[in-house]
C-alpha cells in the first residue's frame, strides 16, 4: 500500500508535492489547545512519527478534515455568535458549525481529551469555548489541498488525560518559546505568529480585528467579518 502521511490532518498538506491536476480543497478544521504554563503559554501538539518516510517528527495541530456525520452532530452548547459569523466568512452556516464539530471530534480522536461529553459512544462536542484564529488554503498545484480553519480553546474547557491514538506521538503541550526550535512546517509556523498576535489583543480587539487567510505561497490576506 502506498503511504499517504498526513491525508487528513491539513498541517502537513503544504510540502507534499506538485502535481498538473487541478485539486479542489477539502475542508478541515485544526485545534489551538492552549494553557498558561510555569514558562508562559502553551499549546497542545503532536509529533508525525519518526517511521514515516514524509516529514517525520514534525510538529502539527490536532485536526482533520470535515466528515459528513459533522453536519449532523448533536452538541452540548452551541458557537458563540462572534466565532459563527468569523467563520462564516468563508463558510455556509452549516459547513461552520460542521468544523467546529469537526475540530473538537478530531481533538477526542487525536488526543483522546474531551470538548464536550460521550453519549452512547459519540461525542457531543461543546461548541461554546471555540474562538476562531485564521484560515488557510494548500496552494494550487498540490495534490492534496486544504481549506483549513484554526479554530481556538483553552485547555481548562477540555477534559480526560492526553493518550494517542498512533496518528501523533509525543503529544503534550509545548511552550511557545520552545517551539523555534522545533521542526515545525512553515504553515504552521505562520499560524503559530497568527496566535502569538491574538494572544496579544484584549478581549475587545479579539472581536474587532481584521481577519487573516493564508493563501498561495503563504500570502497573508486580510478580510472583514460580514
Amino acid at each position: 500500500m502506498t503511504e499517504r502521511p498526513g491525508a487528513d490532518n491539513p498541517g502537513v498538506a503544504d510540502a507534499a508535492g506538485r502535481t498538473a491536476r487541478r485539486v479542489t480543497p477539502k475542508d478541515a478544521a485544526s485545534l489551538l489547545l492552549w494553557r498558561e504554563g510555569p514558562r508562559g503559554v502553551e499549546v497542545l501538539m503532536g509529533r508525525r512519527h519518526h517511521a514515516l518516510r514524509f516529514m517525520p517528527g514534525v510538529l502539527v495541530f490536532p485536526g482533520g478534515r470535515v466528515d459528513r456525520g459533522d453536519y449532523r452532530a448533536p452538541a452540548l452548547s452551541e458557537l458563540s455568535p462572534l466565532t459563527r459569523r468569523m467563520l462564516e466568512v468563508s463558510a455556509r452556516p452549516s459547513l461552520a458549525r460542521a468544523l467546529a464539530v469537526a475540530a473538537a471530534r478530531e481533538l477526542h480522536e487525536e488526543t483522546a481529551l474531551l470538548l464536550g461529553e460521550l453519549r452512547e459512544g459519540r461525542l457531543a462536542p461543546d461548541l461554546a469555548p471555540l474562538s476562531y484564529l485564521c484560515r488557510a488554503i494548500t496552494p494550487v498545484g498540490r495534490p492534496l489541498r486544504f481549506h483549513a480553519r484554526f479554530l481556538i480553546a483553552p485547555a481548562e474547557a477540555a477534559r480526560g488525560a492526553i493518550q494517542g491514538s498512533g496518528e501523533l506521538e509525543e503529544l503534550r503541550f509545548f511552550p511557545m518559546d520552545d517551539l523555534a526550535g522545533q521542526p515545525v512546517m512553515n504553515i504552521t509556523a505562520l499560524i503559530l505568529a497568527e496566535f502569538r498576535a491574538w494572544l496579544a489583543l484584549t478581549p475587545r480587539g479579539r472581536s474587532t480585528r481584521t481577519l487573516i487567510a493564508i493563501k498561495g505561497m503563504d500570502r497573508r490576506v486580510p478580510e472583514r467579518i460580514r
